[in-house]
């Protein structure tokens, strides 16, 4: 296997995990969807993700997770499990994009080295996006900043499948916004006192 592969693999791999680290079954579902018109490709033990089966069960989970960040208290419950759950999607997809192009142990090392803390570090940075919004509107914003996490992660996917050449950048980007946001969320209570 070609170095460029593996790097641009991987690359396809971070940006699915920052896709989960929005929206946790929009990647999974768009991987399985995606891979049916050839264009991504599943192999070994993932190839399962195509079946009808697993496509239904992805779409249905992808529609209440989404309609469960419209309803306020459920919002803050799915916050609550969607931090690990991320950190597992994101290990999950890394995986899958790196099947058949590396090692085995390497292929599950950088997905849970690096698909796992890029998917969570989004995730946490959505967690604080969402404080914010809620500490500064009440969670009147909620419903609009839960649509553009899934617009995100939609356009996550729609990168790594096309461009994914340009995910490292997306990912710096990703990352300094959550971090800042995380930053933002922990310094309001300090500016309280």
């Amino acid at each position: 296997m070609d170095i460029l592969e593996i790097i641009l693999s991987l690359t396809l791999g971070l940006g699915l995990a920052a896709a989960c680290g929005f929206r946790i079954f929009i990647p999974p579902l768009l991987m399985g969807v995606g891979s049916r018109f050839d264009l991504y490709d599943l192999e070994g033990s993932f190839i399962w993700v195509r079946e009808d089966w697993a496509i239904a069960v992805f779409a249905i989970a992808t529609l209440l997770e989404i309609g469960g960040y419209y309803v306020p208290w459920i919002d803050n419950l799915l916050d609550t499990i969607a931090t690990p759950a991320a950190i597992i999607g994101g290990i999950f997809v890394t995986s899958a994009s790196l099947e058949g192009d590396v090692d085995p142990s390497i292929q599950w090392i950088l997905a849970t080295i690096a698909g796992g803390s890029t998917a969570g570090i989004i995730q946490l940075g959505t967690v604080a996006t969402r404080a914010v919004s809620t500490g500064a509107t009440g969670g009147l914003a909620n419903p609009i900043v839960s649509t553009l996490e899934a617009i995100a992660s939609i356009v996550c996917v729609i990168l790594s499948f096309f461009l994914a050449i340009i995910i490292p950048f997306v990912l710096v980007f990703l990352i300094w916004k959550a971090i800042g946001y995380m930053n933002r969320g922990k310094n309001k209570p300090n500016s309280a006192k």
